[in-house]
């Protein structure tokens, strides 16, 4: 931490979190916009770099940076890193010579005032930046012959003055500035992960669920295993997924097992819920006998990688009253005044099937259980693990599991399902978590999307990556319970194009939409039944096929593996939500840039149709004269249609027909 001001200030660098007490997140290709505030006293020009230091200690990146609000001091400079691991950041402060000079000479030679004592003036400033250390020759001649034409006096003094101001001088000097004074900032950690850390399509499913058939004689339902879920991969892998995440596998308890939708008498036969996990046998390090054994379970995550998936599946620290750590350690848990354990509650919901695990006895046994309990399925091929609400466990364990298992696993991603407070989902973020569910689930107004997408794409994009679900095995938010099959449509859209990870729960394709009374969630839900479905009927109902093309598109357009690119742009119906996201060439993995323009009608009810007053800046589209008319193409990904569209195009959306437009702008 350099100590004073410095020279030329450099202040509220970023992405930095708590003064680099975490460090701030990145993808390998990602493109990282390094912020941060310069100036200095008086008038002389000022300027900044940042500066991407590599996991070796070495200075591996770097730009100029750009004033993005002028007259505010505040520059930027999109960097990308290349490859995973511990990298850091910097911005160095220093004054421009040349800025400086070039500003004055115009203003000066203009006006006839001290015209030879401003040229000659330039032709030292050019000598000394000809003289840097590492310039390419071509570079050198460059400002040597602008130097030359400075001090040719058989030349006019403007034409003189234009040869040190032309283009090929100011390129050179952006490329290779003459820097003084050069300030650096202090150097701030930044964490740097594989693509799927920041853009993913999840898939969830209950194993069980695949395959489960039902006993006539015994009028029960038998489970489905291993073997009869991997039947289900090649198709989810069709629709584009990368992700199959599994609700808990591991053996389920009988004291207080829950019956079908919640209920405190279960039938003979009903399975339970998975998250009550442990029983005789076995307890987080086992598998149910029902699924199979563990060969069967490398089996099928062999089946699921031959399918270009990864496997994830729930860390739910919570124990039946039959799991092993009760009678092994009973001091892991909270025992009341009455000589009972505590159960789980979210009231109003009840959990007597479920022991919370107290942090606080015996936590040194706790972590070393948990870690080793992770490490058992990272052995069997998990890559990513779903936390089951880790909000209700201490940060100070997460801080040190996460960062234990990045420091001999760096590929393992953990998502937090953490549906609570902004701080708390904010510092589980903050503190290792890769990705983070989100409020999406119940944002659905124009006002509410706008304001939510702008959010969580701005500077808290550094810290937490959105997961963006439109429904999980506990919620049906209203919105999909009367929306019909244009709800489910538009929420997939939704998810799909304004966020960079995103997923859907099995069921999804089929529109299961009926909620149990009172609650947020479906009526016979999965966690406490056997559910197969039958999936011929997917593609009657065309979500499945949208599912598809959404993920179709998702991988064809890098500005849709992006987080820190969007844009929401105004439309004139408050039916009408549209935003776009744009990458530059140079920071595209084609060299070329993309930009998508989404336009959804939130209405799942009725047609909306209306303007949209398009940003033409942030879609990278270049402005000649008149601004109405036609500027660019306008490619649907989803219908194949073209149009021509300019900086204010009428739409029209009937969500019988179609609930959006995927714009592809091609400007040429």
């Amino acid at each position: 931490m350099p100590r004073g001001i410095g020279r030329i200030p450099v202040l509220d660098v970023g992405p930095v979190a708590e003064g680099g007490r975490w460090p701030a997140k990145a993808v390998v290709g990602e493109a990282v916009p390094v912020r941060a505030t310069v100036f200095r006293e008086g008038h002389d020009a000022v300027a900044a770099t940042a500066v991407l230091v590599g996991p070796d200690g070495r200075d591996r990146t770097s730009a100029r940076m750009v004033d993005i609000a002028p007259g505010l001091d505040r520059y930027e400079a999109l960097l990308v890193p290349d490859e995973p691991g511990a990298w850091s950041l910097r911005v160095e402060g220093w004054s421009d010579p040349y800025g400086t000079w070039s500003h004055d000479a115009a203003i000066k030679v203009a006006a006839g005032v001290d015209v030879e004592l401003m040229l000659a003036e330039g032709a030292l400033v050019l000598t000394r930046a000809a003289q840097g250390t590492g310039l390419p020759k071509p570079a050198v001649q460059v400002l040597l012959d602008a130097v030359h034409a400075l001090r040719d006096l058989a030349r006019p003094a403007d034409a003189r003055l234009a040869a040190a101001l032309s283009d090929r001088v100011r390129a050179t000097l952006a490329a290779h500035p003459l820097r003084e004074f050069v300030s650096p900032s202090a150097t701030y950690p930044l964490v740097v992960d594989r693509p799927l850390a920041l853009a993913g399509a999840w898939y969830e499913m209950f194993p069980r669920s695949e395959g489960a058939t039902f006993d006539p004689e015994l009028k029960q339902w038998r489970s489905g295993t291993f073997a009869t879920a991997a039947h289900r991969l090649p198709e989810i892998a069709a629709m584009g997924f990368d992700v199959v995440y599994l609700t808990p596998i591991h053996p389920i308890g009988t004291t207080f097992r829950k019956g079908r939708n919640n209920s405190l008498t279960p039938a003979p036969g009903d399975p339970g819920s998975p998250y009550a996990i442990g029983s005789a046998d076995g307890g987080h390090d086992a598998i149910h006998p029902e699924l199979g054994t563990f060969a069967d379970f490398d089996a099928f995550v062999a089946a699921a990688r031959t399918n270009g998936l990864e496997i994830a599946i729930d860390l739910a620290l919570q124990c039946s009253p039959d799991h092993p750590w009760v009678t092994e350690h009973p001091a892991w848990f909270t025992t009341q005044a009455d000589g009972t354990i505590r159960f789980a509650e979210n009231p109003p919901k009840k959990y007597q099937d479920i022991y919370p695990v107290n942090f606080d006895n015996d936590p040194a046994g706790i972590y070393a259980e948990v870690r080793r309990v992770v490490q058992v399925w990272i052995d069997h091929g998990v890559t990513a693990f779903r936390v089951d609400n880790p909000h209700t466990k201490p940060l100070e364990f997460w801080e040190w599991l996460l960062a234990d298992v990045r420091k001999d696993h760096p590929d393992v991603i953990f998502l937090a399902e953490a549906f609570t407070r902004p701080a708390m989902m904010q510092t589980l973020a903050r503190i290792g978590f890769h990705q983070s569910y989100t409020y999406f689930t119940w944002r659905n107004t124009k006002k509410e999307l706008a304001e939510y997408l702008t959010e969580v794409s701005g500077e808290d994009g550094s810290f937490m990556r959105p997961s963006f679900w439109p429904t999980t095995h506990d919620i049906l938010p209203p919105y999909l319970q009367t929306g019909g099959v244009a709800a489910f449509a538009i929420r997939a859209v939704l998810a799909a194009t304004g966020s960079p990870t995103w997923g859907i729960y099995s069921g999804y394709e089929l529109v299961e939409n009926v909620p149990r009374p009172g609650v947020e969630e479906q009526i016979d839900n999965e966690k406490y039944e056997f559910k197969p479905r039958d999936w011929a009927r997917a593609d009657s109902l065309g979500i499945q096929t949208l599912i598809t093309r959404l993920n179709e598109i998702r991988r064809a357009h890098p500005a849709l593996q992006q987080l820190r690119d969007l844009r929401v742009h105004r439309t004139s119906d408050d039916g009408l939500l549209c935003f776009s996201r744009h990458l530059a060439a140079e920071h595209s993995p084609t060299g070329l840039a993309d930009t998508i323009v989404v336009v959804v009608n939130l209405d799942p009810h009725t047609p909306r149709e209306g303007t949209v007053f398009l940003d033409l800046e942030a879609l990278g589209v270049p402005v000649h004269g008149d601004s109405d008319g036609v500027l660019f193409a306008a490619h649907d990904e989803l219908s194949g249609n073209t149009y021509a569209w300019g900086s204010a195009p009428f739409v029209s959306l009937d969500p019988n027909v179609q609930v959006a437009h995927l714009i592809h702008v091609r400007t040429r």
